[in-house]
Parts: C-alpha cells; structure tokens; sequence
C-alpha cells in the first residue's frame, strides 16, 4: 500500500511539532523521501497535466504547505531565500542542478543583495534537501521535472527580495 497526502501532511506535521526548527525539517526531509518512491502518490497529484505550481495541502495550526510543481522543459530561476520561511525540494521525475549562495551584502526592497558561489550540485529523483531561513539557492533545470515540496508557510503571501553574484 502506497502513501495517502493525508498521511504525509500527518507525519510532517508530527515532525514538525515535535520538533519545529531545522532537526524537524531534517525529519521531514526523510519523509518525503520515502513518499517521492511512491509513484502512484506522485502520478495522482502531480500528473502530466497538472500546473506549475498547486499547493496539494495547507496545514490550517502550523501553516506549513504540500506543493506539487510540474515544470515542462527547461528553466533557470533567479537566486532567492524563501524570506523568513524555508522550503523542503523532493525531487520525484527529472533532474535539478541546486546551486547555493553566500550572502555578501544583505537586500532590501530597493536594492539588490550580493552574493557569490559556493557550490552546486544535482537533486535526482527520490532526493530530498531543505532549505532553512536566508539559505540563497538557485534551481536550474535541462528539461522536464517533478517536485513534491513542502513550504514553512505559503510562499504565494511572502516578498522576495533580489539578489546578484558579486
């Protein structure tokens, strides 16, 4: 028997009220491994048609959500932080080249924060890393990919910042 999106969104948030900074999130990050080799899970809520982004379940007392991303073909994002949240990336079909920044001069609204290089590497299908608070990243992907992702709060409500290699 496979994994339900109740039963994810009930051992994420076991995890992560037991223990709510960064030793919750690692918990978390070994759940979603798990589910990421459950096809069927992942066939049903991110299938070929689904979009871009839908969030799959909002935790309505931690605020936590489930995401299911879709992206077709190919695509580079800015470096960004998730502001004073944080992200788990579960890579479940397709590749994703993660590079991760070092803060040089912090942002603000009117002006961008430097950054430089300090490592990329790849997210393969059933891989899952979290990104805590501050953590610059930037995904890079050469074709098409699935994500299960888990956000500390809805980032859709969130600002971003903008960031630029120094």
């Amino acid at each position: 028997m496979g994994y339900t999106l109740e039963q994810l969104a009930a051992e994420c948030r076991q995890a992560l009220k037991a223990e709510p900074g960064p030793d919750g999130r690692r918990k978390v990050c070994a759940i979603v491994q798990k589910v990421l080799a459950d096809d069927a899970l992942i066939a049903e809520h991110v299938a070929d048609d689904a979009p871009e982004r839908k969030i799959l379940y909002e935790d309505p007392e931690l605020g936590f959500c489930i995401l299911g991303h879709n992206y077709r073909g190919a695509r580079q994002s800015q470096p960004h932080d998730h502001g004073h949240s944080w992200a788990i990336y579960g890579q479940a079909k397709g590749e994703t080249e993660m590079t991760d920044w070092e803060l040089v001069e912090g942002a603000t609204p009117d002006k961008p924060g430097k950054m430089r290089h300090r490592r990329t590497y790849s997210l393969k299908p059933g891989m899952a890393h979290a990104y805590h608070e501050g953590d610059l990243h930037s995904p890079r992907r050469t074709g098409s990919t699935k994500l299960i992702r888990i956000e500390g709060t809805n980032m859709d409500t969130v600002r971003r910042l903008a960031y630029e290699p120094v």
